[in-house]
């Protein structure tokens, strides 16, 4: 269940709520509204942190009952660190820590007064905007596939409404919980998307749920091509992955008009592979079971098309999601087949495993007739940008020096970071076929780059990035979920563009 958000405005010891949120420091002081809540209890809240019912160690939460002079029942204390050093990953870090403590129980309604702390180099209405980003994302529960007596324990109360205290004059307090918000179910709305399974979420549903969300409103449309339409336009790359399932491919182009007929569209592309067998080259040395999370860059410039379209933001926005399943049966593509893309491009196939660009690049061609101002790809592309930058960075490549700065930059203000990897003409030498124009795969080393190569030969003429998010946008292990990046990224992305 979404959290609902408002902005509080109250003072904090009369405030009606079920728990307040304070945040205590490493020297055992408090927040500014920490402290005012102290002076409401005549110090006992300040007493209690001292001998130690309460902690300002990073993350650490205590919930303190029934303190006198204060209305609410039960004041929570999170540590938010040292406070000559509290930056941005602790900050986030305190309120994903309160609002797990308070996901399940008996608080519904909580206030976060923890939006003034001096976080480095942010303000106060970044704080406001990521707290309900990151309380919203430690509260995102799965159930869509559960069974009904595991489903009835995720409706048993818990953490519904979250209301900011923001400092009096913050001007834009209200706008930033706005973003926040609609920036939040975008990442909610791509998690979900990437954690239903793959005899659910194949390409028909997310064809269907494009269809379902652009038609609410009169300032978005969807346009699907099916195999007819894409045999037309000669798809045969996107076509020959597609060809070994029965789950008919779909390519899904969401269209926002938020800045008139007259502005050229941001456009991004996202790999919606909602099951990666590896094909011919089938996945056997184990990961397989965890290839659902192929589609998590189609979930990801879906989440960030709800989240722009929640903003109002005055752009528009394309985006296309190449929706396939890569299976094998006696109809799947090969080793060595040579394939016909929509540009021309002819491509040797070194390995059916290497599917996604092979998807991407028919994907990349169709995105042209929209004349973007700016074209990204998003992509779970290659277990090498995984061990090239682990969990942590998604690998952002493009030739296009001044667009690497405006992603970059937008990674670092919302702690959804990148990490620029070369594009070099070097490295396209990797990609020589004696038998096509193209080989789709490198060999061993520098694989990540060696597909972005791939990928750059199909957007020459564009202003073009690819951020590969084979690390960044899924957990691992049995247990892991879709994170639902870069969402984040590229929402602020184009509320940077969109201030231009």
């Amino acid at each position: 269940m979404a959290l609902e958000f408002d902005l509080n405005h109250d003072e904090l010891a009369t405030v009606k709520a079920d728990c307040i949120v304070v945040g205590a420091f490493a020297d055992k002081t408090l927040n500014a509204a920490g402290t005012a809540l102290d002076s409401a209890t005549n110090g006992r809240l300040k007493t209690l942190i001292e001998r130690g019912d309460a902690s300002g160690k990073i993350g650490k939460t205590a919930i303190l009952h029934d303190l006198d002079g204060v209305t609410a029942v039960r004041v929570l204390v999170v540590g938010l660190g040292d406070a000559e050093k509290l930056d941005a990953a602790q900050y986030l870090k305190a309120v994903d820590a309160a609002a797990r403590a308070l996901k399940t129980g008996p608080v519904e309604h909580a206030v976060f007064a923890i939006a003034d702390a001096p976080i480095k180099g942010r303000d106060g209405a970044w704080a406001v905007r990521h707290a309900v980003i990151a309380a919203d994302h430690a509260c995102y529960t799965y159930t869509a596939t559960l069974g009904e007596k595991n489903k009835a324990k995720t409706g048993e109360p818990g953490l519904r409404r979250v209301s900011v205290s923001v400092p009096s004059g913050m001007g834009d307090a209200a706008k930033a919980l706005e973003q926040g918000a609609s920036i939040a179910a975008g990442v909610a709305f791509a998690r979900e998307l990437g954690n239903l399974p793959p005899n659910v979420c194949n390409p028909a549903y997310l064809a269907d749920q494009a269809v379902e969300f652009t038609g609410r409103s009169g300032d978005t449309s969807c346009e699907v091509l099916e195999d007819a339409d894409m045999e037309k336009l000669g798809m045969g790359s996107l076509l020959a992955v597609a060809r070994g399932s029965a789950n008919r491919p779909r390519l899904i182009a969401m269209k926002y008009n938020g800045a008139g007929d007259d502005s050229k569209p941001y456009v991004l592309v996202g790999k919606g592979l909602t099951f990666d067998t590896g094909g011919i080259n089938l996945k056997v040395q184990g990961g397989i079971e965890e290839m659902k999370f192929d589609m998590c860059g189609g979930a990801s410039v879906m989440g960030t098309f709800v989240a722009v379209v929640g903003m109002k933001l005055k752009i528009n926005l394309v985006v296309i999601v190449a929706a396939v399943e890569n299976m094998p049966d006696a109809d799947a593509y090969r080793p060595s087949d040579v394939l016909t893309s929509m540009s021309g491009t002819t491509i040797e196939v070194g390995n059916t495993d290497a599917e996604g660009r092979l998807v991407l690049c028919d994907a990349l061609t169709w995105s042209k007739k929209f004349e973007p101002a700016a074209l990204v790809d998003v992509a779970t592309l290659t277990g090498a940008c995984m061990v090239a930058l682990g969990k942590y960075a998604s690998g952002l490549m493009t030739k296009t020096d001044d667009l690497a700065e405006e992603l970059l930059a937008a990674g670092e203000k919302t702690y959804d970071r990148a990490w620029r990897l070369p594009l070099w003409d070097e490295y396209q030498t990797m990609l020589e076929s004696s038998f096509a124009d193209v080989y789709n795969i490198g060999g061993r080393w520098g694989g990540a780059i060696t597909a972005g190569c791939f990928l750059s030969r199909f957007a020459e003429d564009q202003r073009w990035a690819h951020l590969d998010i084979a690390g960044s946008g899924s957990e691992e292990g049995k247990r892991g979920m879709s994170t639902g990046r870069p969402v984040g990224l590229l929402s602020q992305w184009l509320i940077d563009r969109a201030a231009q």
